[in-house]
């Protein structure tokens, strides 16, 4: 809508005006850091811990990259003195990790949950597999710098909504739009399975009320057959005319171009899930699986990956024992299947190394905590060719640490790069907290 703002009242004028001000100076104050220019000069980083992801800890390490891509491991006995280094970092006491991955989140999809307008990780409607949270992602966004700080320096922007909420997307987390973002480009649909639960409730009409849910239990199921069975005939015909937009997004998931993920968490929906997905000789990922310890043999039948959701949280049944979220990873990692740890929403991704650390008092390694938030992240999303372990030739993603990253006590980040990339760790949370800090004259 154009108005002249002469042609409102003068109070009206002044609110304009002032509003207008003070949306001027937030934005002045609260910019986020610049993206960091591409590598032009190489660096080695010497003297460090280094942890491979791989599950391999290497002491007085030394680690070289050049032009984005990982170029000189010292401890595979390649000669230090055959390169010339622009830039040395004597890191000696620190910890290089690979940078961490954060797999379904809402990062840059969502900035305040409470402003409707701030949230646009959903479509409206129920099955919309053509849809790309890729195209609605916001590089400038607040969240995006705080989890950066905690070492997450990539991560899967994730729809969410519906019973087919569309295709999910990899970012790296320092970019100016969400092309230059792109590290891989709708590389899986998600689809929410419906909830298989009878609530019994203690009212009059209790049967009619038991009743009515089987039936929506039994409708949804049908439709999400019929839509897989539509998709599966549509992907069979190589010139289909006219072109099924919602269909043509689906041919990736039944010739393995793409991923199909499947929310889940209670063992009825996983099963109900294996079969379909068998049916048509699909391969998915699992998200959530709170219930994955009760259906272990049928996911490591089917080679089926997990990507949990937050164990930070009290369990589904009112009988499980306490911890049952926390000893979850161990129990995956036991049975031999292939998981990642992650952190549902946004905000909440910056804990993402502290959730690690968890699994680690509850029986997991170190190194496989470590492995369950790079490496293995990074195969589930099928990008461990070129990044989420220290390996000669990957991207030169990395964080140089003070401590422990798992520990929230120990762990400060020093410098972060993204292939090649030193990218800023300044955030509006840190900003705050200098502030604050100031204020009180705390050391």
């Amino acid at each position: 809508m154009i108005f002249k703002i002469n042609s409102i009242s003068p109070a009206l004028q002044k609110l304009i005006i002032g509003l207008l001000f003070c949306h001027g100076s937030l934005t002045t104050m609260a910019q986020n850091p610049a993206p960091a220019p591409a590598q032009s000069k190489s660096i080695l980083i010497k003297n460090v811990q280094l942890h491979d992801g791989n599950g391999k800890t290497y002491n007085n390490a030394s680690i070289g990259f050049n032009e984005g891509k990982i170029t000189f491991l010292s401890y595979l006995n390649m000669d230090e003195k055959n390169n010339s280094w622009d830039s040395i970092i004597d890191a000696k006491g620190q910890h290089v990790y690979p940078g961490l991955i954060a797999l379904n989140t809402n990062i840059g999809l969502s900035e305040i949950e409470a402003l409707r307008a701030m949230n646009d990780y959903s479509e409206t409607g129920s099955i919309n597999p053509n849809a790309r949270a890729i195209i609605a992602y916001n590089t400038d966004s607040k969240v995006t710098p705080t989890v950066r700080f905690n070492g997450i320096l990539t991560a899967q922007i994730t729809p969410s909504g519906g019973l087919v909420s569309g295709n999910s997307s990899i970012v790296s987390l320092d970019a100016w739009n969400w092309e230059d973002a792109v590290y891989k480009s709708d590389e899986g649909v998600h689809i929410n399975w419906p909830s298989m639960n009878v609530y019994y409730g203690q009212k009059s009409n209790e049967e009619d009320f038991e009743k009515k849910q089987k039936e929506r239990i039994e409708k949804e199921l049908k439709n999400l057959e019929a839509f897989f069975e539509d998709s599966y005939n549509y992907h069979l015909n190589n010139k289909p005319n006219p072109k099924n937009l919602i269909l043509e997004s689906m041919r990736g998931i039944f010739d393995n171009t793409k991923k199909l993920y499947i929310h889940a968490n209670f063992a009825k929906q996983i099963m109900a899930a294996v079969n379909l997905c068998n049916k048509y000789k699909i391969n998915f990922v699992l998200v959530g699986g709170s219930e994955a310890n009760m259906v272990i043999n049928l996911l490591k039948d089917n080679n089926i990956p997990v990507i949990l959701g937050q164990t930070h949280q009290l369990p589904l049944r009112e009988d499980e024992p306490i911890d049952a979220p926390y000893t979850l990873p161990k129990k995956l990692q036991d049975a031999g299947i292939l998981y990642a740890l992650s952190c549902n929403g946004f905000w909440q991704v910056r804990n993402l190394p502290f959730i690690a650390g968890t699994a680690v008092a509850y029986g997991l390694t170190q190194e496989q905590a470590l492995s369950s938030i790079t490496i293995n992240a990074a195969r589930i999303a099928g990008i461990d060719k070129t990044t989420g372990s220290i390996e000669i030739g990957k991207d030169a993603t990395l964080i140089l640490c003070q401590g422990d990253i798992l520990d929230m006590k120990s762990s400060v980040i020093n410098r972060a790069f993204i292939m090649g990339k030193s990218v800023s760790l300044d955030n509006v949370q840190h900003q705050l907290y200098l502030k604050y800090k100031s204020k009180y004259n705390i050391d």
